[in-house]
């Protein structure tokens, strides 16, 4: 039998009061995106409801029209660029912070991880002030760039967990067999910290895919990406694509995180491997 089946009638009432205030805090959390999602089905251009039918037309304006799906791949484009460069300048912050000697290790995890904390429109101001006087402003480097230095403090953060229980002791193992440095981090380090890296290149990628703030002080109508176009709409006109394009990217964010959840049992459970 269980633990619970033992507790007294007053602790299991405050058990299931527990749940029930949980389940009710988290519905409304996603009562607006329970809500918004079946208006992108509407069969009329506007939002009502009792909704009078039902139709695909929202989707097909998104998938099929040009400046949609100009704007999905520019996106795209930049998120999967940002992904990259995010895993690598984070992945490599990630490893020099960890080694034992490293000075000022607390200092410079802050700066690492400050774009988290600044609100990013003061971000996005300093970074169009900065880009103006180099001449990246309107441009997909720019773009990239700024993308890149709101999205690598997750991996600097996700790898840096995977390096806690890390046993440093391998690699000189590996040093003290001959192996050189690349040669032990690919054979050693990079199979441990993998699920950290795709678990914070996953986080990069959402970063820069949702992203809204920068890309609209920072990119012109040549680099808009799909939540510059979906502000723009909210603007200009109330569309129902706009809801269709949300319900998209709902979908693809909760795909992604669920991904990021089985990554992070995997890296527990590994750690409980090498722990026993």
């Amino acid at each position: 039998m269980t633990a619970s089946a033992y507790a007294s009638p007053v602790e299991k009432g405050w058990y299931y009061l527990h749940r029930v205030i949980c389940g009710a805090v988290l519905l409304f959390l996603i009562a607006p995106i329970l809500v918004i999602m079946p208006l992108s089905f509407n069969s009329v251009p506007f939002f009502t409801y009792p909704m009078p039918g039902l139709s695909l037309r929202w989707y097909e304006e998104f998938f099929l029209t040009g400046r949609w799906q100009g704007a999905l791949h520019n996106s795209i484009f930049v998120a999967l660029s940002v992904t990259l460069l995010s895993t690598v300048l984070g992945t490599l912050a990630a490893l020099g912070l960890s080694r034992p000697n490293f000075p000022w290790r607390t200092a410079v995890m802050t700066v690492l991880i400050s774009p988290m904390v600044v609100p990013v429109v003061i971000t996005a101001v300093g970074v169009y002030f900065f880009y103006a006087d180099v001449g990246l402003l309107n441009t997909y480097t720019g773009l990239i760039l700024a993308h890149t230095t709101l999205a690598a403090p997750f991996v600097v953060i996700t790898v840096t967990a995977t390096l806690t229980g890390f046993d440093h002791s391998l690699t000189r193992a590996a040093a003290g067999l001959g192996a050189p440095p690349i040669t032990a981090f690919f054979k050693v380090t990079l199979p441990l910290i993998l699920p950290g890296m795709i678990s914070g290149s996953l986080f990069a990628f959402l970063t820069s895919f949702d992203e809204t703030v920068v890309a609209l002080f920072v990119a012109s109508a040549e680099q808009r990406t799909l939540p510059k176009v979906m502000f723009s709409g909210i603007r200009e006109e109330i569309s129902p694509t706009i809801t269709a394009a949300a319900t998209v990217l709902t979908l693809f964010s909760i795909v992604l995180l669920g991904t990021i959840e089985l990554l992070r049992r995997r890296s527990e459970r590994l750690r409980g491997i090498r722990n026993t």
